[in-house]
């Protein structure tokens, strides 16, 4: 399968973004990031890049950018720690690869492709995964890389409450969010012009959670997935609801057994399903034949995708 024109999608999070407080050079600065990371990725992609190495340089563009919740910047542990997860799955081979509870691997999600390459597991957890990453020679840090005080104060705020909040919830609690203020689970999808597809999704995971607590976007099947004869998903929101649903599968599920469309199987997971549990959130997907679905039940999802060498759009509110 050659010449399909090619997808990339991209989201920043989902959750409790308010429109109110959030000043026009604020939303700019995210349009700004999220553009820069699409057009990168874009730009693989027209060149024949895998869907696997666009989806990988978008969510390590993301770990990297001061406005989002994943590598530098990610959320605190209760115990004012940082655990960071990522995976990634190769939708032409059913290949996949996660790390999870991890503090020294500056980029997650090329840990997550190490794993995937390396084919021996699938996923590996805290220092286990931390040796393998040194083993593979991949940059490690200091675990005070991925702090900044603005994150320091928003754990401070929500350990008083007695919650585990998410990065939107825990934001909202705060005054007006300045510039490097970060926000939400990342991901990534892609169609490649050979049609194989690929999702990518990294996170810091949730403000005050529990010290060894995993959510869905390591987890295959839940927070990420991805089958060239369906479709790439990667997810983002109140994870254990993501987990109990087995979203991302879920959304493959109902496009191979029941013929749903990606529209209607997206739609039925987010609108249906996650809310019925209490589920907040949203997710991303691309589809074999090209068709993009950026899906949320929230206030808003922070997100960007480009077709072919068109402009890439960007988005944060419904």
């Amino acid at each position: 399968m050659k010449n399909v024109t090619p997808v990339i999608a991209i989201h920043g999070g989902a959750g409790t973004i308010n429109a109110t407080t959030t000043s026009a050079a604020q939303a700019q600065a995210y349009h700004d990031a999220l553009r820069n990371v699409v057009l990168a990725a874009q730009a693989l992609l027209i060149k024949g890049a895998s869907a696997l190495d666009a989806t990988c340089l978008a969510v390590e563009m993301l770990e990297d950018c001061p406005l989002f919740n994943a590598g530098h910047g990610s959320v605190f542990t209760h115990d004012e720690t940082h655990e960071l997860d990522a995976a990634v799955m190769d939708g032409a081979t059913l290949a996949a690869g996660a790390i999870a509870g991890v503090s020294r691997i500056r980029h997650p999600v090329r840990a997550a492709r190490a794993v995937l390459e390396d084919g021996a597991h699938v996923l590996l957890a805290g220092p286990g995964a931390e040796a393998f990453a040194r083993e593979h020679g991949l940059e490690m840090v200091e675990p005070s890389y991925f702090s900044t005080e603005a994150r320091r104060q928003q754990l401070h705020r929500v350990r008083g409450t007695g919650r585990v909040v998410t990065d939107h919830e825990g934001a909202a609690m705060t005054p007006p969010l300045d510039e490097d203020k970060k926000l939400g689970t990342v991901g990534a999808v892609a169609l490649d012009m050979h049609g194989h597809v690929a999702a990518a999704t990294s996170t810091g995971g949730m403000t005050n959670k529990r010290v060894g607590r995993i959510g869905d976007s390591p987890l295959i099947g839940a927070g990420t997935y991805a089958d060239d004869r369906t479709a790439a998903v990667s997810c983002t929101g109140s994870g254990e609801m993501f987990i109990r649903v087995a979203a991302a599968y879920d959304v493959c599920a109902r496009m191979a057994y029941g013929g749903a469309t990606l529209e209607a199987a997206t739609n039925a997971v987010v609108q249906q399903s996650l809310p019925a549990i209490g589920g907040t959130g949203g997710l991303i997907a691309v589809d074999r034949h090209g068709n993009l679905s950026l899906a949320f039940n929230s206030e808003g999802m922070y997100r960007a995708h480009a077709r072919g060498d068109e402009s890439p759009v960007t988005a944060i509110f419904a």
